[in-house]
């Protein structure tokens, strides 16, 4: 392992929750086994051909104070929101809200043979726009560029620059980097990370070792990195599929209340006050 390559400093397994009016999901981060890795809030995977456990979805609800991530492998969702947007995005897709200061907003998967398989990641916004105006970034599959490495890796650049290649998320405080990467079995992976910024890898199909490790983890799982300068990944003979997310951390203080984060427990009360009254998000 070359100096500067970070290591891992947590591993989580993923837990059931339900959310949402009935959505079975696994959570890895904004769970108790890891409340938060800043700027990064939650990690939902949601995976499953049961309509059961999907067509409920999550009916109109607020957010404040955060950005929202959506990221479809399969199937579908609908979605529309109290400024009046409204869509699908499909297989491939992905949607980057941020709430800014409030948006009511509602995500319905839709029942299909394929079921429905994707992530929701939530990341903080500093003080300074916790109360600016709604935004959408939405992108189609095509819109994200895939690079293929000669070790058995193929990256597709969400957000974020790989081999001089820049993903389509642009305007986002954190700086992040976000890749869906796929590595064939026996191949690997050598990528830079700024150093500071926070990192994790979601393992979500095969097998692959972290780092130094010699034990390859099977799906599903997080890995926390360390601080360096890069991340190294190997997959077993089975192929081995992972998110690969850093960002820059806020280093502020965070008061949370559901799908609201703020800075003090003033500022969350203040938001519960204007949905009482019905101002919130006008």
């Amino acid at each position: 392992m070359k100096s500067g390559t970070r290591t891992i400093a947590q591993i989580v397994e993923p837990q059931a929750v339900v959310e949402g009016a009935g959505v079975r999901l696994k959570r890895s981060i904004g769970g108790h086994a890891l409340n938060y890795v800043d700027p990064f809030l939650l990690l939902d995977h949601f995976q499953s051909k049961n309509p059961a456990d999907y067509q409920a979805g999550f009916p109109l609800h607020p957010h404040r104070g955060i950005e929202t991530v959506t990221y479809l492998l399969t199937g579908a969702v609908r979605h529309r929101d109290s400024v009046g947007n409204a869509g699908e995005i499909g297989p491939g897709d992905l949607q980057w809200m941020s709430a800014g200061r409030g948006i009511l907003h509602e995500e319905m998967p839709q029942v299909r043979p394929e079921g429905v398989a994707g992530f929701q990641l939530w990341v903080n916004l500093p003080a300074k726009q916790k109360m600016s105006a709604p935004r959408y970034q939405n992108i189609h599959a095509k819109e994200i560029p895939i690079i293929e490495r000669d070790r058995g890796a193929t990256i597709r650049v969400i957000a974020g620059t790989v081999d001089g290649t820049t993903g389509p998320i642009t305007g986002i405080v954190a700086e992040p980097t976000y890749l869906d990467v796929a590595l064939a079995g026996g191949g690997s992976l050598v990528l830079p990370i700024p150093r500071g910024h926070s990192a994790f890898a979601y393992l979500f199909e095969g097998e692959a070792c972290f780092g130094a490790e010699e034990k390859a983890l099977t799906a599903p799982k997080l890995v926390v990195w360390s601080d360096g300068e890069s991340i190294e990944v190997r997959a077993e003979e089975p192929p081995a599929r992972f998110l690969l997310v850093s960002g820059k951390p806020l280093n502020e203080p965070i008061a949370r209340y559901g799908p609201f984060v703020m800075n003090t427990e003033q500022e969350i009360q203040q938001t519960l006050r204007e949905l009482q009254q019905g101002t919130f998000a006008q």
